[in-house]
């Protein structure tokens, strides 16, 4: 997603085969100790290493683990202070051990719905996490909850700015917005404010737990990346320490599923020799799993992420044809080949799109079949058409390159969100977690929803921001900024950034909405598109030497390093 980035315009001629560098980032520059995204050639032995049985016994910690479970669960139940059973949920949140007790949880959420909106606690920080626990798992909260705390012209009152606690908690609400809710941008700008300018004279640890919340809101970052950092905040007896050691062992359990995965993932690319067929094509199957493992995060969904991944595998490879391989005659004859999608539409086609294509038909079929045994639907029609649109967009840049001509910054976005690859990867995702599978659902999922594009329209700018080169080729990277600046003589640079990072604001604000509507869409689709869009910053975060830091420690931590018991 950017894996797919996008690309268009060089500033000298470019002679056919296109040789294109722009489309998306090959960026390989990270460095893990047990293995690099740029792995090729069968399966390495660090991965080999990591999936060795743990020194502790298995077996005896998921008994531990039920255990651990269960009385949780009684806790959880026996808990009559609404406070208290609110925070109680949103640590089992930010720990990532929520999805054992969501009937639990619901039954909290469903009975303090009822009551939050006629009786407004005085409590900011109450207010506040009610408000937010309550929209994040769908329930609409008017922001009318906040007057109670800002005076006759609508800003929050000044002595707000002495509960540390309450700022915290009203920031993290505030990145639950919409459009045209002003409440909310104002209590954004009020906390962020008033915490920044607090941080000089708090306790090293608050100081630092401020710091946590201004850089890593809860609602838009991916909240296993962030356990080990709650896991180090200060342990009170009670269901606190309690749900803290269930939480240290649910982590490695599930780490050491995302082993497995992965290490079936390397075996099945091994086997299928794609990497020896196609050598121009990626060879990287770990940064392939990153996605599926993030946006697919309940662990009963281990055959799904192997299928997501396989289909991104295929995403990457398509890419490659268009970036760097193919001459624009033969990506025309490859793209009428994938939207006729019938027997021997391949033979005109060179050899290498030929072995692309069939690979590219086994996994749609495999999907295909996996979905109809499983939910009744066959989606092969859907998935279809899917690829056809995206190789429609990455034949547009490819034009657009070939003929030297950037393209206004309104048509680049509007292409490049179907070319980021994500609208054909939440088609893959909805059929493969096979909720709510009906005529309506799948017929608004073609027509690209609001949910969809704004994901992409997130990604695709994220991308944009960064200012990586492709490591192996020479070329310039085509951008939504590069449209835009010379669109309209904009030539501030910062000017430039704080214009995308508004768009990228607005995105989220229109994803929220369509996460609370009253869609088609299942609670299970709408997480996992919540976290294809976490997931961005975490992919397209560059630094000045344009590695990956952030990706390389999500690998490490999540992947590699487990936690003590």
């Amino acid at each position: 997603m950017a894996v797919f980035g996008s690309s268009f315009a060089s500033s000298t001629p470019s002679p056919l085969p296109l040789n294109r560098t722009q489309k998306f980032r090959r960026t390989n520059s990270i460095n893990v100790p047990t293995m690099s995204l740029a792995y090729g050639g069968g399966i390495p032995e660090s991965l080999r290493l990591i999936t060795k049985p743990p020194s502790y016994n298995m077996d005896g910690l998921r008994v531990k683990h039920a255990e651990k479970c269960k009385e949780t669960r009684l806790m959880l139940q026996e808990l009559e202070d609404p406070l208290e059973s609110m925070i109680m949920v949103d640590a089992l949140q930010r720990l990532c051990i929520d999805y054992h007790f969501e009937e639990e949880i619901d039954t909290v959420l469903h009975k303090h719905y009822k009551v939050f909106n006629s009786s407004v606690n005085a409590n900011l920080h109450c207010n506040a996490l009610h408000f937010r626990l309550l929209r994040q798992a769908g329930y609409y909260v008017p922001t009318d909850v906040f007057h109670k705390f800002t005076d006759k012209r609508g800003h929050f009152r000044g002595e707000l700015s002495e509960d540390i606690r309450g700022l915290k908690s009203l920031y993290e609400a505030s990145h639950l917005g919409m459009e045209g809710e002003d409440t909310l941008d104002e209590a954004k700008d009020f906390a962020h404010k008033h915490l920044n300018a607090k941080m000089r004279t708090l306790k090293p640890e608050m100081a630092r737990a401020v710091g946590e919340t201004l850089e890593h809101s809860y609602h838009k970052n991916l909240a296993r990346f962030k356990v080990r950092d709650y896991l180090s905040s200060k342990c009170t007896p009670g269901w606190n320490s309690l749900i803290q050691e269930l939480a240290r062992m649910d982590f490695n359990i599930v780490q050491s599923l995302h082993q497995q995965e992965l290490y079936q993932i390397f075996k099945w690319w091994t086997e299928m020799g794609l990497s020896k067929k196609l050598k121009f094509a990626r060879d990287q199957p770990l940064k392939w799993y990153l996605w599926p493992m993030t946006v697919l995060s309940d662990p009963k969904h281990s055959e799904q992420r192997i299928h997501l991944t396989k289909t991104i595998s295929l995403v990457y490879i398509i890419d490659d044809i268009f970036d760097v391989h193919g001459t624009l005659d033969e990506l025309i004859l490859f793209t009428e080949a994938v939207n006729k999608w019938e027997p021997g539409v391949i033979d005109g086609l060179p050899d290498y799109m030929k072995i692309c294509f069939k690979a590219l038909d086994n996994i749609t079929n495999e999907i295909s079949d996996k979905v109809l045994k499983e939910h009744g639907w066959n989606p092969v029609g859907t998935l279809q058409k899917a690829w056809a649109t995206l190789c429609d967009a990455f034949l547009v840049e490819a034009k657009w390159f070939a003929s030297r001509q950037v393209p206004k910054a309104k048509d680049y976005l509007r292409n490049g969100t179907i070319s980021s690859g994500l609208p054909l990867l939440s088609v893959h995702a909805f059929f493969l977690l096979g909720q709510g599978l009906t005529k309506e659902s799948v017929h608004r999922l073609e027509q690209t929803p609001a949910l969809i594009s704004r994901l992409a329209t997130i990604l695709r700018l994220w991308d944009d921001l960064g200012s990586a080169k492709d490591e192996k080729q020479e070329g310039h990277d085509g951008s939504y900024i590069e449209c835009y600046k010379k669109e309209h003589g904009v030539s501030s640079i910062e000017s430039l950034q704080d214009h995308v990072f508004d768009m990228i604001s607005d995105s989220w604000k229109e994803l929220n909405r369509e996460c609370l509507s009253s869609s088609s869409f299942s609670p299970s689709f709408k997480r996992a598109s919540l976290n294809f869009a976490r997931m961005v910053p975490v992919m397209y975060s560059y630094n000045e030497d344009q590695c990956l830091p952030t990706l390389e420690k999500y690998v490490t931590s999540l992947l590699y390093e487990n936690i003590p018991l």
